[in-house]
């Protein structure tokens, strides 16, 4: 897996960070007392999916008749199950996510129809659905109701939670109510504060912290060995304790855009409106960019609300900086024009 530009959690071994609550899961498993749903939350990119498919990998796999033989939850890439789970193909496990819209859809199905291999650039094109649709979630009760393929477990992973309207939610919640035998359901949540109460009350919950900057810099160099060590110490520091967001902003030259908007912030009522106009312009250029920039800039005015003297200052920002993202986003408003507003308001008072 070394060097992988992309590590997708069904097929990543090699998680770190989180060794308390793998601990708690095998000790439940070997007491007999497993919950039948866990709630895995914390910020996106910490490895919430990498352990929750290193749960079904384990629990998919280990002999029931030596549990307490087990010190770890690691499964063997070589093994069978490892490879059938890889392969979205193991018949005791169920993947529920947002399905591509229908158009896109049909896009992939005429691909597969032709023989056509669709390239890279098309499928970055390809777009999913708002929401979970509640049809995929009712075939959750379909899968339940089947006998496993060895007396073992069912296990379903929801990835993720959050990404339900409340037709699916509530869908999900009857399952909860009434979870078969035998059966576990993993959801995985970003944020559970938006999380209807009676979903997180039936869930035993795994709050999975940041990672720290050592192991944020061990991934990076297991994940891009070609990064050289002072830019692994630099993103480590600045990507708030994420490995997706670390390998993003390797990817996108994040630590260099960051310093680009320290310098130029940093100039206060001495910058020109050409240097604010440039960030604008490039930040602006295409989705990523966009993106990019709004969460640097978010990043920025929460880190020094923090730890500068002028706490008030940077809150009004703050407060400015989110409105206006949102009214953008919300609008469809002209993306340079709204970095160009938030970064001379920003300017001008701190």
């Amino acid at each position: 897996m070394e060097g992988e530009s992309i590590v997708s959690p069904k097929n990543n071994p090699y998680l770190i960070g989180h060794r308390e609550a793998e601990q708690m899961f095998l000790t439940a498993w070997q007491n007999n007392s497993l919950h039948n749903s866990w709630l895995i939350s914390g910020i996106e990119g910490i490895g919430k999916a990498t352990l929750a498919y290193k749960f079904a990998r384990f629990l998919l796999s280990a002999d029931e008749s030596r549990k307490f033989e087990y010190t770890s939850l690691d499964v063997s890439p070589d093994s069978t199950v490892f490879r059938l789970i890889s392969q979205n193909s193991h018949p005791d496990l169920k993947i529920i996510e947002r399905d591509y819209t229908e158009t896109d859809r049909k896009k992939i199905l005429k691909s597969i129809k032709d023989g056509e291999k669709m390239s890279d650039e098309e499928l970055k094109s390809l777009k999913k659905s708002a929401f979970i649709r509640v049809d995929d979630v009712r075939t959750i009760n379909e899968f339940m109701s089947k006998r496993s393929s060895n007396d073992g477990w069912r296990i379903v992973i929801i990835d993720s939670i959050d990404d339900m309207n409340p037709s699916s939610a509530n869908a999900v919640l009857k399952i909860l109510e009434e979870p078969p035998h035998k059966a576990l359901m993993l959801l995985i949540s970003h944020n559970p504060n938006r999380l209807l109460p009676t979903i997180k009350s039936r869930c035993a919950k795994l709050d999975l912290k940041p990672l720290s900057d050592s192991d944020l810099a061990s991934l990076l160099r297991r994940y891009r060995p070609e990064l050289p060590e002072t830019k692994v110490k630099r993103i480590a520091a600045i990507a708030s304790g994420s490995i997706g967001k670390a390998l993003n902003y390797v990817d996108n030259d994040a630590a260099a855009r960051y310093d680009e908007l320290c310098a130029l912030i940093g100039r206060g009522s001495k910058f020109t409106i050409n240097e604010v106009m440039d960030f604008a312009s490039s930040g602006a250029a295409d989705e990523t960019s966009y993106d990019l920039s709004r969460e640097l800039i978010l990043k920025f005015l929460s880190e020094n609300v923090k730890t500068s003297s002028k706490i008030i200052e940077y809150a009004d920002c703050w407060d400015n900086a989110v409105k206006v993202f949102s009214e953008t986003d919300r609008l469809n408003l002209d993306k340079k024009q709204a970095l160009l507003n938030i970064l001379v308001n920003i300017c001008k008072h701190v």
